[in-house]
């Protein structure tokens, strides 16, 4: 647990503040619902059925499990490497994308990186009208840095710009999560969210190792649900108020008599409270209309679309609960 944080003026609560707590729980629910294999609907809350939202914990999105089973600790566990994949799959943060690069290289790797072949490849994916980019977040195309019309040979060339700089040595000598994201904010379009996106997903690797306690940094859609949460946050930034959620979370969920089933023994993390505010933002704008946010949105524009491919739930083994699952499997076999 991070230590609560002592000031003098407290947030003041408002009727969202419980909500957040319910849907942490509700949507946990659904996770374990799909998982154990249980028939639709996974949920009673007609939003939840109706709507899109991530995971609970970030870890447990479909892209993410992706990144840590199939990029991050599949293939070459060199540090150099795994920043280099890391990164390269996080520039689009689409398995697509990354599938279609390992049909063509076989094995996608700094040692063999070409930008001309890379951007060959996606170029011609464009201009056979796929996707290359996920929607979810908004990368700046670096046009004004890398000089390219295209968005991917900006990428490309940030990427390289990265490996000939050293930031994979100076990621992996650095004391602190804070401290990574201070170097990663150094690379040209990249802002703080990104910056911190970034350093979560290298942390999820063995390049390196601090807990997701230390260190958070409030998205715009986080901004925005601390705002529908709270009428007011004293003397508490957004990133002090992400770590007194998290200190408060188990008398949180006891006081408001929610059954709160954690990732097989691990609590909700800072990255994880700070995506639920996010997620919650959303959720009231259906559950609590009459509550604004710093974006004053009004709708949710992911409806629910479930993908029956299943997920075999994986997490970086140095959280220790990859154990846990396997226990569990073979209890329910």
């Amino acid at each position: 647990m991070t230590e609560i944080i002592n000031k003098l003026k407290k947030p003041k609560k408002s009727i969202v503040f419980d909500t957040y707590w319910y849907f942490a729980a509700e949507r946990q629910r659904v996770f374990f619902n799909r998982f154990q294999g249980v028939s639709q609907p996974w949920t009673d809350d007609l939003i939840l059925q109706e709507y899109k939202f991530t995971n609970a914990y970030r870890a447990s999105d479909r892209v993410s499990q992706y990144l840590i089973g199939s990029v991050i600790y599949e293939g070459d566990q060199n540090p150099e490497e795994v920043f280099f994949r890391t990164i390269l799959f996080k520039l689009f943060n689409k398995i697509d994308t990354w599938e279609l690069l390992k049909y063509y290289f076989s094995e996608v790797s700094y040692k063999n990186f070409s930008i001309n072949e890379y951007s060959k490849i996606l170029t011609e994916a464009m201009n056979a009208g796929e996707r290359i980019y996920s929607g979810a977040y908004i990368m700046a195309s670096g046009k004004s840095v890398f000089g390219h019309e295209r968005k991917h040979e900006n990428h490309l060339h940030l990427l390289q710009y990265l490996m000939e700089n050293k930031f994979p040595e100076r990621v992996q000598n650095a004391n602190s999560l804070g401290q990574v994201f201070d170097i990663l904010k150094e690379v040209p379009t990249l802002g703080d969210f990104l910056a911190f996106q970034y350093t979560i997903d290298l942390n999820y690797s063995e390049v390196i190792d601090f807990s997701e306690m230390d260190f958070v940094v409030a998205g715009p859609g986080a901004k925005d649900g601390i705002r529908k949460c709270f009428t007011d946050t004293g003397d508490y930034s957004e990133s002090d108020v992400i770590k007194y959620m998290a200190d408060i979370q188990e008398i949180e969920f006891e006081r408001n008599e929610l059954d709160f089933k954690s990732l097989w023994g691990r609590q909700l993390q800072l990255i994880d409270i700070q995506n639920l505010f996010c997620e919650v933002d959303k959720y009231s704008r259906v559950a609590h209309p009459e509550i604004s946010g710093i974006s004053d949105r009004k709708r949710i524009k992911q409806r629910h679309a479930p993908k029956f491919s299943t997920i075999d739930y994986w997490y970086p083994p140095k959280w220790g609960i990859n154990e846990n699952i396997e226990q569990l499997k073979e209890i329910e076999l």
